[in-house]
């Protein structure tokens, strides 16, 4: 009872050999169905290992081509004397076919490297009565723009500093300095006033980055359209930091005049104590020009002349290449010229600091009161 597996001569039972056969036959079903099944997972398994070694060579690639890139940079801070070999060939030894810039205490090169990279390079002239200025100024340059990391200050890649040269090296900036492109009838065209209103917001964000967040307060001294570069995408940077000057928090900061003539702060003619406010002034002639296409030399000239504030219609101060601004353009163009014109007043507190322009201008709201900004009148200190 209850024993299915008995066999054997007893009558009720089976023989001995079927149960034997059915087992075999049973073995023979399981082995002609696992067989494939364990075939097809092996295949899988096989194809899973090739994708993922060919997976795994792609990331090998693509990162092999990532320290081909890289390279060039961590060649700058290792092996001067190979980056002085490449900066010099991709110039041919600093011709002036590769010059597109002439300052007062260098050239600027572009350098396309082998690995395609394309690089500004400043070379310091060499002049044996302005060597120890021109060593000093270098010596500013890096020691300011080392500290700096900002979107709108030119980036400063690397220098070198031998008997044979002295040289920066900084990213390229496309469409160069901002008094070229407002000089050219066609570049200045396709600086539309959305764009020129993205170009004050991006230098005085910079400004109030160097005044305010840093360590120590940096003054530009220098702030111009030559010295405003522009991308590709029109994204401005401030370059040149020869003139800079670090701030001693402890005390004056007294220096040698520097700079260039109307964009300098009126009491730069009685003092040689440099604070960020004389920043502030060189922007507001900047934020000027930008609007009015050319410098407004003439226009502070004739204002200057004036007892009491001038009132001055906002169209009159636009750039007549371009068609007027829309509303809310204008809004926004009305708001930045005034705040401009507070900037050049004479008496430093009376301008506002780089942090105050900046957080003016970046929450500027469009209107409901429907006035007409472009008859609507800029009041101007007097001078």
């Amino acid at each position: 009872m209850h024993n299915k597996k008995l066999c054997g001569v007893v009558n009720g039972l089976p023989p001995c050999n079927s149960v034997t056969q059915s087992r075999d036959k049973w073995k023979g079903y399981k082995i002609l169905v696992l067989a494939p099944v364990l075939a097809l997972i092996c295949l899988i398994l096989i194809v899973m290992i090739l994708m993922f070694w060919h997976e795994r060579n792609k990331i090998k690639e693509t990162n092999n081509d990532k320290v081909t890139q890289e390279k060039v940079f961590s060649i700058w801070s290792f092996d001067g004397a190979n980056v002085f070999k490449q900066i010099v060939e991709a110039t041919n030894h600093f011709s002036e076919m590769h010059c597109i810039g002439t300052g007062g205490y260098g050239s600027v090169y572009k350098a396309i490297l082998a690995t395609g990279e394309i690089f500004a390079v400043k070379k310091i002239h060499m002049i044996e009565d302005e060597c120890c200025v021109n060593e000093q100024l270098f010596n500013r340059e890096v020691e300011a723009l080392v500290q700096i990391r900002h979107r709108n200050i030119v980036q400063l890649l690397g220098y070198c500093s031998s008997s044979q040269g002295r040289f920066l090296i900084y990213e390229y900036m496309e469409r160069g300095d901002l008094a070229k492109m407002l000089k050219d009838n066609e570049t200045a065209i396709e600086l539309d006033w959305r764009r020129r209103i993205c170009i004050v917001l991006d230098v005085v964000h910079a400004l109030a980055y160097m005044h305010h967040d840093c360590s120590s307060t940096i003054v530009h001294r220098d702030i111009t359209s030559n010295n405003i570069l522009l991308d590709q995408e029109f994204r401005a940077c401030i370059s040149d930091f020869g003139t800079a000057k670090i701030l001693n928090i402890y005390g004056q900061n007294l220096t040698r005049l520097a700079g260039t003539k109307g964009y300098l702060a009126p009491e730069l003619a009685y003092t040689e104590n440099v604070t960020e406010k004389c920043d502030v002034y060189s922007f507001g002639v900047l934020v000027l020009e930008l609007f009015m296409g050319s410098h407004p030399g003439d226009l502070l000239s004739s204002l200057s002349l004036a007892t009491k504030n001038n009132f001055v219609c906002m169209q009159d101060l636009l750039d007549s290449r371009l068609a007027l601004p829309d509303a809310e353009s204008a809004i926004e163009i009305y708001c930045m010229l005034s705040v401009a014109v507070r900037c050049l007043e004479p008496l430093p507190p009376r301008r506002p600091t780089a942090r105050r322009a900046s957080d003016e201008l970046s929450t500027i709201k469009a209107s409901e009161d429907h006035v007409d900004y472009l008859h609507a009148g800029i009041t101007f200190p007097v001078m």
